[in-house]
């Protein structure tokens, strides 16, 4: 029996998606697209396969991105249409999330193909965002949890678990982060969300409600009691990348829009940020290219513990976010 209702959205004029006019703009600038985007009638049918469909949105194709990271600043005026599709991750889906956690652990050389091989072999919980009937199956956005204990020999979570507690320079939060990657492991998902910039925001509501969905239906459709206890979390972790204000730490304070503490490159963080039970940044040795709007900021990597019982209230926040929008 399908669990997937049908969703439908209309929309106009997809921009970078933040909390203020000035986190807008700069995300605009730090966006790795120098293009203008309108989006027409959009419709998104869930149903498996694909588990969902976003017909009508604006956005760039893959062979788009690449043309225009080579090009000047040129801007592309036209309307390019492409139909999304949610589905489950399969194996001919590993270039392309490879291509979108490359620097998910910063510039660290590690088991990044052993870490997409997990990704795509848990296909009862995670999803994948692909433009439908596209036969580059470009993979536009994933979102996934994996249970830290379920995994915990595995060579790319041992090397995540060690980059996690050497990053983690904040003394109050060592020993919360020692017990959740511990003792606790078995009740901690690790939450992979990594998309291209600018995926029409529409999208984020029910992908987000689909993964913890596929998360609730695990714990009891799974075929062990084993599996089933695997997902019954109790805490996430998410690994995310913020711009930093250089004078947020300090006592002078940030009183003016402009001077915003911290940016968030992706809107959902600022809701898990504000709910979550402890955080920590740390400096990111990958750098975005300098612009004048972010010259008084730093790109940092910034990890999050979020309680379980926080995400129906993240849910409910993150459509009203999209609804005002």
């Amino acid at each position: 029996m399908p669990r997937r209702p049908t969703w439908h959205c209309r929309s106009l004029n997809p921009q970078p998606l933040t909390f203020s006019s000035f986190s807008r703009s700069v995300a605009q600038v730090a966006s790795s697209f120098k293009a203008k985007r309108r989006m027409q009638h959009s419709k998104q049918h869930r149903e498996s396969p694909p588990k969902s469909a976003v017909n009508g949105f604006s956005n760039n194709t893959l062979e788009e991105r690449r043309e225009q990271s080579v090009s000047s600043d040129e801007e592309f005026e036209g309307v390019v249409q492409a139909d999304f599709a949610f589905f489950d991750p399969k194996a001919n889906d590993f270039h392309g999330v490879k291509t979108l956690l490359q620097t998910y652990l910063d510039d660290k050389q590690w088991d990044l193909s052993g870490f997409v091989d997990l990704i795509l072999g848990q296909t009862t919980v995670g999803t994948v965002v692909k433009i439908e009937d596209d036969e580059d199956e470009g993979v536009f956005s994933l979102v996934t949890a994996l249970n830290m204990q379920r995994y915990k020999d595995h060579k790319c979570i041992m090397e995540l678990k060690e980059f996690l507690l050497k990053a983690c320079q904040e003394k109050d939060v060592q020993d919360n982060l020692i017990s959740l990657l511990g003792e606790q492991a078995k009740y901690v998902g690790l939450m992979v969300s990594q998309r291209v910039v600018n995926l029409p925001p529409q999208l984020l509501p029910p992908l987000y409600d689909a993964l913890f969905d596929e998360v609730s239906w695990a714990t009891e459709d799974e075929p062990t009691k084993e599996l089933k206890n695997s997902f019954s979390f109790k805490f996430y972790i998410l690994v995310s990348k913020i711009y930093k204000n250089k004078n947020a730490n300090k006592k002078k304070k940030l009183s003016s829009d402009s001077d915003e503490a911290i940016i968030y490159t992706k809107p959902e963080d600022e809701i898990f940020h504000r709910l979550s039970l402890w955080s920590f940044c740390f400096p990111l040795q990958t750098q975005q290219p300098a612009t004048l709007e972010l010259r008084n900021y730093r790109f940092m990597g910034l990890v999050m513990a979020i309680e379980a019982d926080k995400i129906s209230t993240f849910r409910q926040e993150l459509k009203s976010l999209i609804n005002e929008s």
